[in-house]
């Protein structure tokens, strides 16, 4: 993951508090709403790198193909993790 926890623990309590201030939410619970909300961006961002290890995982079987036609790996990677990301409905 690109950022550190503390700073996705940032966002998220600016987002809550943000989000409160405009009143398009409601909570009595802004602790609870915070952790909630952080727990859920970890997981956003972690799909990347989750992603990005399958890709690694799929171009170790073809690693012989690859050499043999001479394929680069990083084109292949991108494309590979560009057809992961559509699989996994995701936006990278």
């Amino acid at each position: 993951m690109i950022f550190s926890k503390d700073y996705v623990g940032y966002l998220a309590r600016q987002t809550v508090k943000h989000l409160l201030s405009s009143k398009m939410i409601a909570t009595h619970k802004v602790e609870l709403l915070n952790d909630r909300v952080a727990n859920a961006l970890v997981e956003e961002l972690a799909l990347e790198d989750r992603i990005n290890d399958e890709v690694r995982v799929i171009l170790e079987a073809f690693q012989d193909d690859m050499r043999k036609t001479g394929a680069s790996y990083p084109e292949m990677f991108k494309k590979v993790k560009m057809e992961l990301a559509r699989k996994y409905k995701a936006v990278l």
